[in-house]
């Protein structure tokens, strides 16, 4: 991994300083070094505060990850000394999702830690006499972007609950907004973002960023996640005007599929490892796929080496499983923010909600052809294309954190399999007790 990360991560955790996301607890503004920074900062403490966001963007992504599959049924998490996967996440014996528990605590804090780096990386910039106005530019755009990425994260979790979109001053924190109006403060900071970057110039290094770190790519990378953020809103022609302007590329070689943006990780001093990746054929932390994701995988599909058959199957809390989670092979497998593969799920997805139904159609054959698979054969009708899509985004998308996210938006929530008596499919998460 490149030392940009490696060596400011530990800048990231100084500069937020708390481990909860109480809302008196946003961060200390007093410490000196933030002081510092905010006050003139130079190129190099910038591209610091750069490196300390996008480090900082890991941070608690298992849970995230845990939260979306397990509700949504394409993994189990088994563990020794934590019952609450298989018992609160799947609403086992009358339990109910807790807000003080860490299923929602962890990835809330860690999420609005980063927006707080964000906030301070546009201050910082803004404050700076010691850049230009296009770098200036630079740093504000890539900071509205990530800040917008990480409040959509969290409103994923909580859905009509809502979030809190201005933290900036941690003595006078806005009220919470409801789903639909985070959604349209996401696409405002992402819009204000992309005019940042027409007049930019980018002056900071990115680890996770390969052919996106210039100016024209950070463009990119920003209007891919402003489609994402489209077809949450239904607004389809939206989206497919965002992908035009994304690094969308309809090829399905499996290099073109995985083009994109990722968290990346290391084994240097300093550095983190995928919190997510889990061993295979672990008997006391375990991390297994839903039984129905091989049940329903299409003979031929490739997506099924997302996947490892066990030595034996693993069990616990009468639940079990013949298969791991295989998508993170190692310890420093990188984890997608976004990729090719989704963006033209988008494309099918709008172009079918449009009733573009022959480019939608084309959009989902070119995701099941570069998996291994025939041309779709079923009815050509929107109804069905739509089921179709939400397959492919199944496979495609599986153990990235989209499952759940997409049956809710699809109301679908209620097809998913109940595993026990009385198991519960959730549809949000309740906000962090320090919130209520």
């Amino acid at each position: 991994m490149k030392n940009n990360i490696k060596l400011y991560s530990i800048l990231f955790l100084a500069i937020t300083l708390f481990a909860s996301a109480c809302k008196k607890d946003y961060g200390d503004l007093n410490n000196a070094t933030i002081e510092s920074l905010l006050n003139n900062a130079s190129e190099a403490e910038l591209n610091n505060l750069v490196s300390g966001t996008e480090s900082g963007m890991r941070n608690a992504l298992n849970f995230y990850i845990d939260d979306v599959s397990i509700i949504g049924r394409e993994s189990y998490r088994f563990s020794n000394s934590e019952p609450r996967y298989t018992i609160d996440l799947l609403g086992a014996n009358g339990s109910v999702l807790g807000g003080s528990n860490f299923y929602i605590t962890s990835p809330w804090a860690a999420r609005y830690q980063v927006v707080k780096n964000c906030n301070i990386l546009i201050q910082a910039a803004n404050n700076s006499s010691l850049i230009s106005s296009a770098q200036k530019s630079g740093y504000i755009a890539f900071a509205q972007t990530i800040k917008a990425y990480q409040l959509l994260m969290n409103l994923n979790l909580t859905y009509t609950n809502g979030i809190r979109v201005n933290v900036g001053d941690p003595n006078n924190l806005s009220p919470f907004v409801s789903y639909d109006a985070g959604l349209t403060a996401i696409t405002a900071l992402l819009d204000s973002a992309k005019t940042n970057f027409s007049n930019a110039s980018v002056s900071f290094p990115l680890a996770g960023f390969a052919g996106l770190s210039d100016v024209a790519g950070l463009t990119q990378f920003n209007r891919a996640l402003a489609a994402r953020v489209s077809v949450y809103q239904k607004n389809w022609q939206t989206a497919l005007n965002d992908l035009n302007a994304s690094f969308l590329s309809l090829s399905n070689s499996s290099v073109a599929l995985a083009n994109g943006a990722y968290h990346v990780f290391g084994t240097g001093s300093g550095d983190q490892l995928n919190p997510v990746f889990i061993p295979q054929n672990q008997t006391g932390e375990v991390r297994v796929a839903h039984p129905t994701y091989t049940g329903d995988i299409e003979t031929g599909d490739d997506r099924i080496n997302k996947v490892s058959l066990r030595n034996s199957p693993a069990s616990q809390s009468n639940l079990s499983s013949n298969y791991d989670v295989w998508l993170y092979t190692n310890s420093t497998a990188p984890v997608g923010i976004i990729r090719n593969e989704e963006l033209i799920l988008i494309y099918a997805e709008a172009n079918i909600q449009l009733s573009n139904l022959t480019e939608g159609l084309k959009g989902i054959n070119l995701i099941r052809n570069g998996h291994g698979l025939p041309n779709y054969t079923g009815a050509v009708t929107q109804a069905a294309l739509i089921t179709e899509m939400l397959k492919q985004r199944r496979y495609s998308l599986a153990f990235e954190g989209h499952r759940w996210v997409d049956l809710r938006r699809y109301n679908l929530l209620n097809t998913l399999p109940i595993d026990r008596p009385g198991d519960q499919v959730w549809t949000l998460f309740p906000l962090p007790v320090t919130e209520q």
